[in-house]
């Protein structure tokens, strides 16, 4: 089993309270919008575990050099697909349809709309993420994260996190 820690739109801002609610995760993604050193502080706390992540749009050329646009990977015997700008069932934007029809993951995750969502798409047999916002620039009210664990094919033990207000 592994268990993960979800964020996105951190936009230069990294809460403490991540790293407790991440402790007993094995691995760390960020769905984008990283913004000034976020990538670094997470690589340098987060210990032994593994960060995967995207770029999003306000992210700098550093950050850009470091984690590509889309991620396409496997977690255990799931497939996953992390792209920033996204949309989400059943409006996505056509580059990430046409992604989606490519790589026919069972895992979808995006950030940029700042609004948290799981959901699953029945149409295309996948589970849709998006972790809302965990910084403080944007329109959100609360700052959220996701913790959830993938044991085989099957996701589960999803659980969302308040940090708190904007």
């Amino acid at each position: 089993m592994t268990r993960i820690g979800l964020l996105s739109d951190t936009h230069g801002f990294l809460d403490e309270a991540v790293f407790k609610h991440f402790e007993n995760c094995d691995e760390v993604w960020h769905a984008g919008d990283f913004g000034e050193a976020v990538a670094n502080r997470l690589d340098a706390e987060s210990g032994r575990k593994v960060i995967k992540g995207v770029f999003g749009n306000i992210d700098e050329q550093e950050i850009r050099n470091e984690f590509p646009e889309q991620l396409v990977f496997m977690c255990e015997d799931v497939k996953v697909l992390m792209r920033h700008i996204g949309g989400s069932p059943p409006k996505y934007n056509p580059a990430t349809r046409r992604e989606l029809s490519i790589h026919q993951p069972q895992l979808f995750i995006s950030g940029h709309s700042h609004i948290l969502k799981v959901m699953y798409d029945e149409k295309i047999n996948c589970l849709h993420m998006n972790p809302g916002a965990a910084g403080k620039h944007g329109w959100h009210k609360v700052r959220t994260i996701v913790r959830f664990a993938i044991d085989g094919k099957n996701i589960k033990d999803c659980e969302v996190i308040e940090l708190g207000k904007r």
